[in-house]
């Protein structure tokens, strides 16, 4: 499928409103003018490569998977990992079966192998596929928990590690310098007969590696029943062989793949996990586990029919695995990421590491610094030992594991945590803006260095990723830009959800948002 063939299927395929399409149908037919005007370079940002699919301005595209997927080629051959090949996995959304497809092209054109995936995969097997494959590179099509318009490319370098600031930093610019894609020279059934494409089933060895790892004979003893959620993604298959193997009683919703994740969101959130909620609370489940659309980030309900949000789930793993399981070792967060989890760590005399929003930052750390865990407020997580990035089904397998190992419910454990330790209350807030407006709030907070008054003793102030602002409580806030959407984000927390609250609200006013 070429750029004019991509084009019309879009237009055809009402994508677009009334008025954007008659902008379109007045330059249908003018291929230099489309290609000039509406196909345009994404940037790499904190997820890799992300944008909305279609055609037109920062679109994901035939054309965008071609540049990114030829700009890696190259930044390969330069490296001379030709012969290492690269393994590429897609996930549910819309287009991502044609976009991996024309991913194995671009690099079978280059001469490098394409181990592709057989069906649609969750993210981490990826990861675990370049352990065992020993490939030099990965690339998963996703947009993760992106809203189900987006589609994107991410990319894992040796060992399955998300790529770091460097590394990523040299792609892109390798994309940027490309000027020819030869993909066009070259077919599917070409590339699978030439040896340079090849089809790959590793499922079991992933799922195996999760199996051995984890304590089943323990969880074969409760007699646990557990509720799953993929919203409408990539994780269930995994999931469901993992807990049914140790003898739970499963049962699941959302199970269809649909690349629209029936009409929601597919983050685990609070709002987007009632089904579940309510689904735990009538079948009296002892758990209820979701995953995002490629099965990366985690979302829980507990026994009690509480959603535990992804600072809860990163505090109460790490507890139990240098509690219960006697592991040694520091945490890593990003700086939108609960303090408890420093607190936790600091009572086992360990230390927890802050870095930049940005998974790639927290696997690093944990490869610096011998961690245990390193997660996100958005519910990635990885744990030393596995694979080198998230993977919600490990973490999924890991919380069924503390349930038995401690003989306790999961709200009794999250209270134990709370009471030796307190709480904390987070408040998160998303906000749109214009172009003009991203470059004023820009310069007024991160160039001028102007905020508002605030309204606490202030400990310290950090320009490391955004803005974030520490209080001598022990509360904090953070103001940046998302890297993956276009928002500004702002995150909070204090001792008292009132408060954090009130805190937001002060930036907000401020930056007139």
């Amino acid at each position: 499928m070429g750029y004019m063939d991509e084009f019309n299927f879009w237009l055809s395929d009402s994508y677009f409103d009334e008025e954007t399409k008659k902008e379109l149908e007045a330059i249908k037919g003018n291929e230099k003018e489309i290609e000039d005007r509406f196909y345009k370079e994404l940037e790499f940002g904190t997820g890799g490569l992300r944008g909305v699919i279609g055609a037109g301005t920062n679109r994901m595209n035939i054309y965008t998977v071609r540049k990114a997927t030829q700009g890696l080629a190259n930044y390969i051959l330069k490296q001379g990992g030709k012969e290492k090949g690269v393994a590429i996995a897609y996930d549910s959304r819309r287009m991502s079966p044609e976009f991996a497809d024309e991913a194995a092209l671009c690099l079978a054109a280059n001469g490098i192998k394409a181990y592709v995936f057989d069906a649609l995969r969750p993210t981490p097997e990826l990861s675990f596929a370049l352990r065992t494959l020993g490939c030099i590179s990965g690339i998963v099509i996703t947009a993760s928990h992106n809203p189900a318009v987006y589609n994107g490319i991410k990319v894992f370098t040796s060992g399955g590690r998300d790529a770091d600031e460097v590394q990523t930093a040299d792609i892109e610019r390798y994309i940027n310098e490309v000027t020819d894609i030869p993909v066009d020279d070259m077919n599917y059934a070409e590339g699978i007969e030439k040896g340079l494409i090849e089809e790959i089933y590793p499922l079991n060895e992933y799922l195996d590696s999760i199996i051995d790892t984890v304590d089943m004979e323990k969880i074969k003893t409760r007699g646990l029943r557990i509720a799953l959620d993929p919203m409408y993604g990539v994780s269930e298959t995994s999931l469901k062989t993992i807990l049914m193997t140790a003898r739970c009683e499963v049962e699941t919703i959302h199970e269809r793949h649909d690349t629209l994740f029936g009409g929601k969101l597919p983050a685990p959130t609070a709002e987007t996990l009632r089904a579940l909620q309510n689904y735990v609370i009538d079948r009296r489940c002892d758990l209820g586990l979701a995953t995002d659309g490629d099965a990366d980030r985690i979302g829980v309900i507990d026994d009690q029919g509480n959603f535990l949000h992804p600072n809860d789930i990163l505090v109460l793993l790490y507890y139990y695995l240098v509690k219960y399981k006697g592991w040694h070792g520091p945490a890593v967060r990003n700086i939108c990421t609960t303090h408890l989890l420093d607190r936790v760590a600091e009572s086992f005399g360990e230390k927890c590491y802050e870095v930049p929003v940005g998974f790639k930052h927290i696997s690093a750390k944990m490869f610096e610094a011998d961690a245990i865990i390193g997660g996100e407020s958005s519910g990635g997580m990885a744990v030393r030992g596995h694979i080198k990035g998230k993977d919600g089904i490990y973490a999924s397998a890991l919380l069924v594991e503390m349930i038995a190992v401690t003989g306790m419910k999961l709200s009794e454990i999250m209270e134990t945590i709370r009471r030796e330790f307190g709480g904390m209350a987070l408040e998160e807030r998303d906000y749109r803006f214009s172009p003009q407006k991203k470059e004023a709030i820009q310069k007024q907070l991160l160039v001028d260095k102007e905020m508002p008054q605030i309204p606490y003793e202030v400990e310290r102030v950090s320009y490391m990723d955004g803005l974030k602002i520490y209080l001598k409580d022990g509360g904090w806030i953070s103001v940046r830009f998302s890297g993956t959407e276009p928002l500004l984000r702002i995150f909070c927390e204090m001792k008292e959800k009132k408060d954090a609250a009130a805190f937001c609200k002060v930036f907000e006013e401020y930056l007139e948002l």
